[in-house]
C-alpha cells in the first residue's frame, strides 16, 4: 500500500529465493509499479487522501492554504481594486448607495454560522474548494451588469464564496497548523495572499492606462485566474483528513466570551477601513483606478515583507502585546484620518492601517490556544458571524453619518479601537484551556512590606 509522505518500498519475504523475472512476465509487474508511480506523483483531491501530519513538501497543508490565499486574493484584490471606481464611475453611487452595496456585502459574512450545516454534507476542503469557485464567478461576471441592482446580486454572489472560503480557511488552518508556530505560519499564508494581491494590483497598474482596459475585462480576467488556480488545487492535492472529528453543531461557550469580544469589535473596525478609509481615497481625493492600484500594490508589498515578521513577533511576544501595539496604533490613525487634507497623509494613513491587519492573527491563535480541538470548525462559523453583526448595519449607518460629517465616521473608528484596546489587555500572558482571562485590574495591589 503506497502511503502519501511515506518512501514506496516493495516488502516481500519471498524475493530472496524467487526466481527473477524476464520476458513477457516482467511486463505486468513493471506496469503495476509504474501505475503505482503515476499515482503518487498524479494524486488529486478526488482520489488520494492523507494525514496532514504526514504530508510534507510543496503538497503539504500549509502550502496549500497559501496557494488557496494566494487564489482567493487574485480576484477579491482585482474586484476591491476597481469596485469603488466602477460604483462611482460607471453607477453614479454615492455615500448611501456604497453603504447600501458593503451592508449587502456584508450579509454572508454574518450567516457565516451555517457552514457548520453545510458540513453535514461535505468535507470543510470541498467547501473551501467549492467557495472559490463561487468567488471565482461572482468577481468574472461583475461588469456584465453594470446597474445598481446588478452590482448588487454579484456582490453578493461574490460574498458568499469569500466569506465562506474565509471561514474554511481559518478553520482548517486552526486545525491544520500545529499551535507553537500557527502564528508564524499565517504570517506566511498572509505574505503569499499579499504576493497575489501585488500581482492583480501590479497588472491593473500598469495595463488600466496603457492597453485602455475596461472595468468588464478586468473583472473577468481576475475572476478567471481564480478559477484556474482552483483547476490546478484539485488535481494537484489530495484530501486531508481531519485530526480531530469537528462538532457539526452550533458552539457557544462562555469561556470563549473574549475572543467573541475581540472578534466582534475587529469587525465593526474593520468596516470604518474597508468601506469609508477608500472612499474616502475616491470621493475627496479623486484618486483614478490605476492610482488606487498603485495604493493598493504598496499595500501589497508592506503585507509581503512584514506579514511574516509579525507572525514570529507574536510567536515570541504573546498575543496581548502584539493587539495593544495594534489598537494603541489605530487610536492614532483614525484620530487623524477624521481630520485630514492631504492627500499624500491621507494614502501614508491607508498603507499604515492596512498594515495593522496582519497583527489580527493573534486573535486567532489566541482562541487556537484557549479552544477545545473540536470546537474549532463550528466556532470559525460562529465567530465569522459574529464579526459581521456590526457589518450589516455599520455601513448603511454610517453612510448616512458620512454625508453630514466624514469626521465623525473617523472619531467613532477611534472609540472603537479604544474599547479593543481595553478588552486586548484581558488576554492571559501565556493563554490556555482554564486560562482565558486575566482579570488583572481586580487583583490586589501588593502593599509596601513596613
Amino acid at each position: 500500500m503506497v502511503q502519501f509522505g511515506v518512501s514506496e518500498t516493495y516488502h516481500d519475504k519471498t524475493a530472496l529465493t524467487r526466481k527473477p523475472k524476464s520476458g513477457v512476465e516482467a511486463i505486468p509487474a513493471a506496469l503495476s509499479v509504474f501505475v503505482i508511480k503515476k499515482r503518487h506523483i498524479f494524486m488529486t483531491y478526488f482520489t488520494q487522501s492523507a494525514h496532514p501530519a504526514e504530508a510534507t513538501g510543496w503538497r503539504s497543508p500549509a502550502v496549500l492554504l497559501m496557494i488557496m490565499a494566494g487564489a482567493m486574493q487574485l480576484s477579491f484584490a482585482a474586484w476591491w481594486n476597481l469596485m469603488n471606481n466602477f460604483a462611482v464611475q460607471e453607477l453614479d453611487f454615492t455615500g448611501r448607495e456604497i453603504g447600501i452595496q458593503q451592508s449587502i456585502r456584508e450579509i454572508p459574512g454574518f450567516l457565516s454560522f451555517l457552514a457548520v450545516y453545510l458540513l453535514l454534507l461535505m468535507r470543510e476542503q470541498t467547501l473551501a474548494y467549492l467557495s472559490l469557485l463561487l468567488l471565482g464567478v461572482g468577481v468574472a461576471i461583475t461588469g456584465y451588469f453594470p446597474t445598481a441592482i446588478g452590482f448588487y446580486i454579484t456582490t453578493l454572489i461574490m460574498s458568499v464564496g469569500f466569506h465562506y472560503y474565509e471561514t474554511m480557511a481559518q478553520s482548517l488552518s486552526l486545525q491544520w497548523l500545529p499551535k507553537a508556530t500557527a502564528a508564524a505560519s499565517m504570517g506566511k499564508i498572509i505574505a503569499v495572499g499579499a504576493f497575489a494581491q501585488l500581482i492583480a494590483y501590479g497588472l491593473i497598474f500598469i495595463g488600466w492606462k496603457t492597453f485602455d482596459l475596461s472595468f468588464t475585462t478586468v473583472f473577468a480576467i481576475a475572476g478567471g485566474l481564480t478559477l484556474v488556480v482552483l483547476a490546478f488545487l484539485m488535481m494537484a492535492y489530495p484530501h486531508f483528513r481531519e485530526g480531530v472529528p469537528q462538532h457539526k453543531k452550533l458552539i457557544l461557550r462562555k469561556r470563549y466570551w473574549l475572543y467573541y469580544a475581540l472578534t466582534f469589535m475587529a469587525g465593526a473596525r474593520r468596516q470604518i477601513f474597508t468601506v469609508f478609509a477608500g472612499f474616502l481615497m475616491v470621493e475627496r481625493f479623486g484618486y483614478d483606478v490605476h492610482e488606487v492600484a498603485f495604493l493598493f500594490l504598496i499595500n501589497g508589498a508592506f503585507n509581503m515583507l512584514i506579514a511574516p515578521k509579525i507572525g514570529q513577533l507574536i510567536v515570541r511576544f504573546g498575543e496581548r502585546k502584539a493587539l495593544i501595539l495594534e489598537y494603541i496604533g489605530l487610536i492614532g490613525v483614525f484620530c487623524t484620518y477624521a481630520f485630514v487634507t492631504d492627500p499624500t497623509l491621507a494614502a501614508a494613513l491607508y498603507v499604515i492601517d492596512h498594515a495593522f491587519f496582519a497583527i489580527a492573527i493573534a486573535i486567532k491563535t489566541y482562541f487556537q490556544k484557549i479552544a477545545d480541538p473540536a470546537d474549532i470548525a463550528p466556532t470559525a462559523g460562529v465567530a465569522f458571524t459574529i464579526n459581521h453583526i456590526a457589518a450589516v448595519f455599520i455601513p448603511v449607518i454610517f453612510g448616512i453619518v458620512w454625508l453630514v460629517s466624514p469626521a465623525a465616521v473617523f472619531l467613532a473608528g477611534a472609540g472603537m479601537a479604544a474599547v479593543s484596546l481595553f478588552l486586548s489587555t484581558l488576554i492571559p500572558s501565556n493563554p490556555d484551556e482554564g486560562r482565558e482571562v486575566d482579570w488583572w485590574f481586580r487583583k490586589p495591589v501588593a502593599e509596601p512590606a513596613e
